[in-house]
């Protein structure tokens, strides 16, 4: 089997595998089948319970030669809910033309798929080579990543390097790549008054004015102007709640809801406290809960690996890019050097999600070199 019909025909099985966060079983058996004739140790394990479990984690592992270097690939086979309105069933893989449809083609099933089509082409004496996946990543991320990087550690397995398959490709494959990401802060804001008749303000006391003062605050901040490698950090309020069914009624509490996404002029917790200390000056409560803190995987030898790879399957340099959102890079970067490479991300989480079955083929080569070339550093 050719590594273009490797990598379709293992992005069809994972994606026939309903496997909406979290994620557990039959997609996991399907990666399993895959990689067990391979030679890979799949390591599975469960934890959590509802509502951010059970997930299913597995690391599959195949060992080089003793003293040999360590590459990793990582990612995710849960999705998010389909919704309404594809064309066909978002579970029933579909080739119409040059694109395969089915939910998660794009992120990240496409991406796990080139994986084992890559490993497949990777002789088992030029190193040890592992599969770190989860099936809780585009959920709370509780029980997912996390708990394989305290496997990873306990197993003395830490990787050399990483590569992360998140859709990174914006326009057409391998215009850029990930070395970095922004942090992220979500920040539950309340604020408690005393209820009262609109007519007698007097007796009463609105925490809804307070609350206004507080976000308008917190929007006119400047957190920073950006860095050599990160974006300006910006701050955005997502929610605002008062719940309030009559209109003569003076409410007795208010409550609001910001995102930081935040580069390395900043700490998680030195934001927390910035805007707990804001809350507190208006009479208001602060509940803080940092998703990820900002990391980069410098220029140098892992960066030049990616582009190399890349330009040499695409004819393109990719771009070095710290924007978008975050990923289980955010969880990893505290073990490995990682960088995230992928598909074209432009129908991730849309109806009718779509990858180029060309794509698929050209990203298990990409995935290939940048292994065999992190291996032989």
């Amino acid at each position: 089997m050719n590594k273009a019909s490797t990598a379709l025909e293992a992005a069809k099985a994972l994606i026939a595998c309903e496997s909406v966060t979290p994620a557990t079983g039959a997609v996991f058996d399907t990666l399993e089948g895959l990689l067990a004739p391979l030679g890979f140790e799949c390591i599975r394990f469960v934890k959590g319970e509802a509502p951010d479990g059970p997930v299913e984690n597995c690391l599959a592992i195949r060992r080089g030669p003793e003293g040999s270097r360590h590459f990793a690939f990582a990612g995710h086979l849960d999705v998010v809910p389909p919704g309404e309105g594809w064309t066909g069933d978002p579970f029933q893989p579909d080739v119409r033309g040059d694109l395969l449809y089915g939910r998660g083609a794009v992120d990240m099933k496409g991406a796990v798929a080139a994986m084992v089509a890559a490993v497949a082409d990777i002789p088992a004496d030029r190193g040890t080579v592992s599969l770190i996946i989860t099936g809780d990543e585009e959920g709370t991320a509780v029980n997912g990543t996390r708990a394989l990087i305290d496997l990873i550690r306990e197993r003395g397995e830490i990787p050399d390097l990483c590569l992360v398959g998140e859709p990174t490709s914006v326009n057409r494959l391998g215009d850029m790549m990930k070395p970095g990401r922004r942090g992220s802060l979500n920040v539950w804001l309340e604020v408690s008054g005393v209820q009262g008749h609109v007519a007698y303000p007097h007796l009463a006391d609105n925490p809804v004015t307070r609350l206004v003062a507080m976000l308008a605050e917190l929007d006119a901040l400047v957190l920073d102007e950006g860095t050599e490698w990160f974006q300006p950090s910006n701050l955005e309020i997502t929610d605002l709640e008062v719940g309030n069914p009559a209109h003569n009624v003076i409410p007795g509490k208010a409550k609001a809801r910001i995102s930081i996404r935040f580069n390395d002029t900043h700490s998680g917790e030195s934001l927390a406290e910035l805007v707990t200390g804001i809350a507190a000056r208006h009479g208001g409560t602060a509940r803080p809960v940092i998703s990820g803190e900002p990391f980069l995987t410098p220029p140098g030898a892992f960066q030049d690996i990616v582009a190399a790879a890349v330009k040499a399957e695409t004819g393109i340099e990719p771009e070095p890019s710290t924007s978008g959102g975050t990923s289980d890079a955010r969880f990893l970067k505290d073990i490995v050097p990682v960088i995230e490479f992928g598909l074209v991300n432009a129908t991730m989480h849309k109806l009718d999600e779509a990858v180029a079955v060309e794509d698929l083929a050209t990203v298990a080569r990409i995935y290939r070199r940048i292994a065999l070339a992190a291996l032989a550093l």
